[in-house]
Order: C-alpha cells, then structure tokens, then sequence
C-alpha cells in the first residue's frame, strides 16, 4: 500500500484552495488539509505562503516547509521552525519572466520613456537627444542567484553594460561583480540604473535606503523587483524629489495591495506596478513540490534546499 503523506497548505492572507487539485493530480496519495484545520497538526509537509504566526509550533510532526515561489522570507523570518527543511521553487519561466520585466523597466530608462510620458500631459511635443549607446548606458543588478544570474546572462548580448553585486564573489561571463560591503560602494557608484534582486534577509532589510541612493550617479533610476521590506520608501522620495534619483520603477511594496493613500501612488518618476514582474506556473510548482515529497518518503536528498543561515 502507498504511504500516505499528510500536506497541510496555510497563508496568512491568501486563499490557497486553488493548489489542491493541482497537487492531487501531481501525487493523489497526498492527504491535504488546510490550515487552520486541527487535522494540520498531523502534517509532515508544509506548503504555504506569509506563514500565520506560531503555526509551526502546532505542527510537530512537520519535516519540510515548502515555498510557492522562489523566496522564503515570509515563511522563515520571524518563525521558529525547528529541524525541519525548507525547499523553494526554481522556475525557468519565472526567471523568463523576470527577464522580461527588467528589460523593460531598463528600455523605459535608457531610451527615455520616462521623459517622454512625463510630456504627455501637457501636450508637449519635446523630441530629445539621441539616448547614449547601450554600452555607455550601466545596468547594476543587485543580486546574482537564479534570476539576477539569467538576467545577467543575458543584457550584455544586447549591448548594455552589465555589473553585479552579491553577498558573496561570483563569476558571470561579460558581467564585472563585485561582492560584500568592500564591493557594494564601488558597484553603486558606476551604475545608471540598479535593479533589486537580492532576497530579503536580515542583512538585506532596508538595503534600499539614503545610503545606496547617495552612493548612485545623480541622476540614476531604480528597478525594484526583490521584496518590498527592501525599501525604505520616505528616502526613496527624497532622492527622487532632491533630483537624486530621476525615477523608479517598484513592484513590490511592505503592504500588498499597496494602499491607495499610499504616498508611491502619486510621486513624480514613480511607476506602481502590482507585483506582476513575474510568476510561477503553479502546474509546475505542484509539480516540484510533489517531487520532494516522494524524495522525502524515499529519504532521498530534497531539491532547491534553502540555506537558513543565508536566507536562500
């Protein structure tokens, strides 16, 4: 007979009853209730998203946290989880799809759709300066795992020039990185327009503050597409009303939905969009997640393990 695996499904906020028939059809020996059934206390595997507070402590018997998406913070910081794993989901699609929102947001920049957009109201019919040639034109992206590392992998061969930052040295052809608090300062100060990718970890909250905006060329923009906890928003729009920062684009926010008296919502170079940059296939999160159950019950080595003490 097939061993039955109890799956609990939880979130703070979000409605997850749309996971369930996809993880029965990827393993219909899977046993899934959803939290706050007391039938969770039996769980052995976890899958969720905003972990409610304490509800790892009334899940004994859990061995692995399983992420919806490729970030963990919001299912481990602040949550004591005891010895059990915590796996995440890597996604080729999702990092086409963060390719795709970066190049865009980096197109919006260098080839002044900013500007231009900003014209518009006023019906101004304002052609401008040819815009610099893509090599002069510098990409830092800050972050350099699964998704940093293809968009990385990728702007150099459509001309830009492309820096990396990372907590710790990596090696990315046609890309100059640099890594620690040593590298951070000399990698802001040649970048025109810095992407945000790095994971939100304790190190990492707030990272996008006075600090970094003063260390950028006057006149820089930001991309924001990492986690909203990143952002320190009241210094985001000080660099950009001092003229600092000439815009940014912002995906991501501390509060979603971003609340409409949300001062973002109506500051000058500000664009919102509602954290669309990029998604899994959820066929293919179940079908990942499923994969490490099996490999759970068969005590073999789970995939996409997440390192606690980095955060990733």
């Amino acid at each position: 007979m097939t061993e039955r695996t109890t799956l609990a499904l939880f979130a703070r906020r979000a409605d997850l009853s749309f996971m369930r028939p996809l993880l029965e059809k990827a393993d219909p020996t899977l046993d899934i209730v959803t939290w706050p059934d007391p039938r969770c206390a039996e769980a052995t595997v976890g899958v969720g998203w905003e972990a409610p507070d304490g509800i790892y402590a009334q899940m004994p018997k859990l061995r692995l946290v399983h992420s919806l998406a490729a970030g963990v913070d919001n299912l481990v910081l602040g949550h004591e989880l005891g010895s059990a794993s915590v796996c995440r989901v890597v996604d080729p699609g999702l990092a086409d799809g963060m390719l795709q929102y970066v190049l865009w947001s980096v197109l919006y920049f260098h080839r002044q759709f900013d500007v231009v957009l900003a014209n518009q109201p006023r019906k101004a019919w304002n052609r401008l300066p040819p815009p610099l040639p893509a090599p002069k034109f510098r990409v830092g992206l800050m972050g350099l795992g699964e998704l940093g590392g293809h968009i990385a992998s990728v702007l150099p061969r459509l001309g830009y020039t492309v820096l990396g930052w990372s907590r710790s040295p990596r090696q990315i052809d046609d890309v100059e990185t640099f890594h620690g608090d040593s590298g951070l300062t000399r990698f802001l100060a040649r970048t025109d327009v810095l992407v945000c990718l790095v994971p939100l970890t304790p190190q990492t909250r707030g990272i996008l503050s006075r600090r970094v905006f003063d260390a950028l060329p006057e006149g820089a923009a930001l991309v924001h597409v990492g986690r909203g906890e990143h952002l320190v928003e009241q210094d985001l729009r000080d660099a950009l009303a001092s003229g600092r920062l000439r815009g940014a684009v912002l995906d991501v926010f501390a509060q979603e939905p971003l609340p409409a008296d949300n001062a973002l919502w109506g500051t000058p170079g500000v664009v919102v969009t509602p954290h669309m940059a990029s998604m899994a296939d959820w066929g293919v999160v179940a079908t990942q997640i499923t994969a490490n159950v099996q490999r759970l019950r068969r005590g073999e080595p789970l995939a996409n393990v997440v390192d606690l003490t980095r955060g990733y």
